[in-house]
């Protein structure tokens, strides 16, 4: 496991709070997604204590790492990771604002060359995610 980290990819332009909530949706969907594939174990998560015995559970063991793009950049990990069959999720502005129900209908009826990437979260082997990432900052 020591191979494998999660890389979280937000759009530089999200304001704090937009960008907080996005990183949320993402961690859910990805566990989601590792989750329905079978795949929920490679999270690895520990339960920490701190010395007066109190438990601090299911943190990732996993390196997370956080950094920024634009969206058209984010747009081009999503078909590397999809074409690399790393398991990702990814945000949308059509994804924000009404009920799910109304974010739907916009996700459906917005072409994928329209949407605005918040962000992605892919679980992936170093060396993979590296070479898809290497060239974003860390966010800050």
């Amino acid at each position: 496991m020591e191979d494998v980290k999660i890389v979280l990819i937000l759009n530089k332009t999200l304001e704090p709070g937009v960008a907080l909530n996005t990183a949320g949706h993402l961690g859910l969907g990805l566990l989601g997604r590792l989750s329905a594939a079978g795949m929920d174990a490679a999270v690895n998560f520990q339960n920490y204590a701190d010395r007066d015995y109190n438990e601090h559970a299911f943190v990732s063991a996993l390196p997370l790492i956080v950094l920024r793009a634009k969206s058209s950049e984010i747009r081009k990990c999503r078909a590397a990771f999809k074409d690399l069959n790393i398991p990702f999720v990814d945000y949308t502005g059509c994804m924000v604002g009404g009920t799910y129900l109304d974010q739907l209908e916009r996700s459906r009826s917005t072409p994928e060359a329209e949407l605005e990437y918040f962000g992605i979260c892919a679980l992936g082997s170093k060396a993979q995610l590296d070479n898809v990432t290497r060239k974003f900052s860390l966010w800050k």
